[in-house]
């Protein structure tokens, strides 16, 4: 040994004093997370500048000169990121005069890493060799981006930077769409870190990897990453990592199950649960800020292709971006469901839900200013829910797909637990079971996303819908999870604005959301107790229904190997067998209740004037608030809160009363919440017939219309001049509406439903003008409607119509399956 290799050796720049240094470094009690990591690339910096130095000094001792050269970082080295396996990522730049004394300086750098066993990621090259091989190559390029310098020439490592950076920023809009095409394959390969029982913390979407090309997206100057969390999360990852390298001397990324405590106990953490958890957190936190950030990228590209153009027509100046309605308070701009001008969350409870349910119902990402500006300003809701904060959220879970975007976002503020504090248990809580493929709140989401396909199956698409979002939500607690579920959401489906009957029923489905499958699977069908012990805690034919969808919606969630053909036969045998229990009587046709005075009034008037008379009236109170710092005990009420304005409408008895009451309202944007049309019994001694349609009805957006213009508008619809159907093609032909691929409608004909009549059900998904189709489709069909009962339940048309011939009498059998038929394909076209 030399004397200049004793004096390295005890200044730890040579070998074995970096090793022993770096030994103390990473055992040393006390330091961790970036501290330890900024430490080590300190370290390793001053081990590397004595190597670069010492060779600089060798090469001018045999009469060889470096007029320019620089050691550099890149890469998580280049970062400071060093982990205690990491590899080390280094770039020797000269300036090409002497590439002789360049291989001999590379020597004496390389060598000495690989004789410490540690793994390198070198290269030699000139600026213009650097810059030609980032062209060619993204990854080398990405790597560039995080340069440091770390010895020698810092002009040249500073000059490098200089012109990387301008590289990246002029290449960007031809390169950022070629890395996200990167991010979509590795996320297609690797999977969702989110979601995995073995994650690899890199490579992975929403791992590390993502997150330095967040960095990278910034750079551009195109677009940036939402920064609040991300560091965090970033972290979180990194210390996650070197744990996992010290527990297993190796350099891997993968997050093996049987070292997961091992690892959670080196991060301090109570066992392996807690430390997924705690993964799937930071990771959902990058993966959606890339989701943000991409659509941004996007958004400023098609912004930049079309501004030539729009140039050239209209000569210059900035045009606005256009805004397009979608609910109250909520538009559409830039491909993004965003707050209107006039919208005030903090005077607005409902609006996160409304917001959310409008952008699902688009298919449209709610953007991240408005979440959080949403988080930032809105009031909790009272307790219980006020019955359009209820209805918001059922159509929100109907959204199909769109529906899990839209809850992530909500999620990424805040929003999620703040409307239902149960979810805190559930929110990334890891399944491990093989089976699963999502996290316990994933599964739920997806339950609901596949509860979404079903909702023609069911008379009540929304306890449907709710129950697949909340079937698992006892699986935060200890104990058989649908035990501890049914008591919570009996609580929850109060808190929602659910009555006492349908909290039952929710509950029911939560007790039982098993109880199908395992009987179907486990138990002998033929044996009489086992069908009548379905039969009994299942209780309805109403619940059985909803428990059968329930069931596959259930199934489907979890993964390919929870539901078979060979399953959906054994279960629907099951329900099959159920169902021929006896249950209750089949329904008859409500009774009229008897007419109010108001409902007498506007008969009265009807008959004298000869023409439609109506009432619209707001309810006037608010639904009562707890009172503050009183703890939220919510008690289920016998009926729930009425949804929308009271509209009351009086018509002397003729033919079109439907459909033209149903193409006005269609016209004036107002949303048909639920409907009842009868014949009102006149008092004696008044001649003449009136039909009563007693209505609630809300405002798409915007306030309601007088009522003086609906009547006049409801006149002419009556009388013929005016053209309803053409007015609302013509208006959908300039606003064609987008949105979720809904279920197709379902039209049957209920058996022995009625005595006096044929009842055509109608299951379909709500839109403008859908009564008005269903109205003049009847009206066509040569059918008199004697009665009508129409709810809206989300974003699902669950209606009942009673109808006869003109004689008065119900449809011969052949006849309403055709009337039916017609029906449905009437809505389906």
């Amino acid at each position: 040994m030399t004397s200049t290799d004793t004096h390295d050796e005890t200044q730890g720049s040579g070998p074995s004093g970096y090793a022993a240094a770096r030994l103390r470094l990473l055992t040393e009690e006390g330091r961790s997370g970036p501290p330890r990591r900024a430490a080590l690339a300190r370290l390793t910096d001053d081990w590397l500048t004595g190597l670069f130095t010492a060779g600089a000094e060798q090469l001018r001792g045999a009469s060889l000169q470096l007029r320019g050269a620089s050691l550099i970082a890149i890469g998580g080295y280049g970062r400071g990121e060093l982990s205690p396996r990491s590899d080390l990522d280094l770039l020797l730049l000269h300036d090409g005069s002497d590439p002789g004394a360049v291989t001999t300086l590379a020597d004496r750098l390389w060598y000495p890493v690989w004789d410490l066993g540690i793994a390198l990621d070198h290269s030699v090259r000139t600026p213009v060799e650097a810059r030609r091989t980032a062209g060619e190559d993204l990854k080398v390029q990405l790597g560039l981006l995080d340069a440091r310098h770390i010895a020698g020439d810092l002009g040249l490592t500073a000059a490098l930077r200089t012109a990387v950076l301008a590289d990246w920023r002029n290449q960007a809009p031809k390169r950022l769409p070629e890395l996200q095409e990167l991010c979509a394959e590795r996320a297609e390969r690797q999977g969702e870190l989110q979601y995995l029982l073995e994650p690899d913390l890199k490579e992975a979407r929403g791992g590390l990897r993502d997150a330095t090309v967040l960095r990278a997206v910034a750079a551009s100057w195109l677009a940036d990453a939402p920064r609040e969390g991300l560091a965090d999360a970033r972290r979180r990852l990194l210390d996650v990592r070197d744990a996992l390298h010290l527990t297993t001397g190796r350099a891997t990324d993968r997050l093996a199950l049987q070292e997961q405590d091992q690892v959670a106990a080196g991060l301090g953490l109570l066992d392996a649960d807690t430390l997924l958890r705690q993964v799937y957190e930071a990771a959902r936190g990058i993966a959606y800020a890339g989701d943000v950030t991409w659509r941004e990228v996007g958004r400023v590209l098609r912004s930049r292709a079309v501004r030539p153009r729009l140039r050239a027509l209209i000569g210059g100046g900035k045009r606005s971006a256009e805004r397009s309605p979608l609910a109250e308070g909520v538009v559409e701009q830039d491909g993004e469901a965003v707050l209107a001008r006039a919208a005030r969350p903090e005077h607005d409870p409902v609006l996160p839900l409304r917001a959310a349910a409008a952008a699902a119902q688009a298919g449209l990402p709610l953007s991240l200013h408005a979440v959080r500006r949403l988080a930032a300003t809105v009031r909790p809701l009272p307790t219980p829910w006020p019955a359009e904060a209820r209805e918001q959220l059922v159509t929100l879970l109907g959204s199909g797909r769109p529906t899990v975007d839209v809850w992530e976002a909500l999620e990424a503020e805040g929003l999620i637990t703040r409307l239902l504090p149960d979810w805190e248990r559930v929110r990334c809580r890891p399944q491990r079971n093989a089976v699963h493929l999502w996290t316990v709140d994933r599964h739920l989401i997806e339950t609901a996303v596949r509860a979404s396909a079903f909702t023609r199956r069911v008379h009540r698409p929304d306890l449907l819908l709710v129950a697949a979002l909340l079937h698992d939500i006892g699986k935060g607690w200890p104990g058989d999870h649908s035990v501890a579920g049914e008591t919570i959401v009996r609580d929850m489906a109060a808190r929602i604005g659910f009555d006492r009957a349908d909290a039952g029923v929710l509950a029911t489905l939560v007790r039982h959301h098993l109880l199908l499958v395992e009987t179907a699977t486990r138990r002998d069908l033929d044996d009489p107790a086992t069908v009548r012990a379905v039969a009994d805690a299942v209780g309805t034919q109403g619940t059985l229904e909803l428990l059968h969808a329930l069931t596959e919606a259930d199934a489907l969630a979890t993964g390919p190997a929870a539901w078979s053909a060979w399953r959906a036969s054994l279960v629907a045998d099951l329900v099959t067998r159920v169902s021929t229990v006896p249950a209750e009587d089949p329904p008859e046709e409500p009774e009229a209740a008897a007419p109010t005075a108001e409902q007498e009034r506007l008969a009265l008037e009807a008959v004298a004037t000869g023409g439609p008379v109506l009432s619209l009236r707001a309810r006037t109170e608010p639904p009562a608030e707890s009172p503050a710092g009183q703890a939220d005990t919510p008690q289920p009420t016998g009926e729930p809160e009425p949804l929308g304005v009271e509209l009351l409408i009086a018509v002397p008895d003729q033919a079109g009363v439907l459909p033209a009451v149903a193409g006005v309202l269609a016209l004036h944007r107002l949303t048909v919440r639920t409907a009842e049309l009868r014949t009102l019994e006149l008092p004696e001694g008044v001649e003449g017939s009136v039909l009563l349609l007693d209505w609630r009805v809300a405002a798409e957006y915007g306030s309601l219309p007088q009522a003086a213009r609906l009547r006049a508008d409801l006149v002419r619809a009556l009388d013929g001049t005016l053209n309803i159907a053409g007015r609302l093609a013509e208006r959908d032909a300039a606003h064609p509406r987008r949105g979720v691929v809904a279920p197709p409608s379902r039209v049957t004909v209920a058996p022995a439903a009625s005595r006096h009549a044929t009842v055509i059900e109608v299951r379909a998904q709500d839109a403008p003008g859908l009564l008005f189709r269903i109205g003049r489709a009847l009206e066509d069909a040569g059918v008199r409607v004697r009665s009508a009962h129409v709810s809206t339940l989300g974003a699902n048309a669950v209606d009942a119509f009673y109808v006869t011939c003109l004689e008065g009498t119900p449809l011969p059998g052949e006849e309403a399956v055709a009337v039916a038929r017609k029906l449905e394909e009437t809505l389906r076209a």
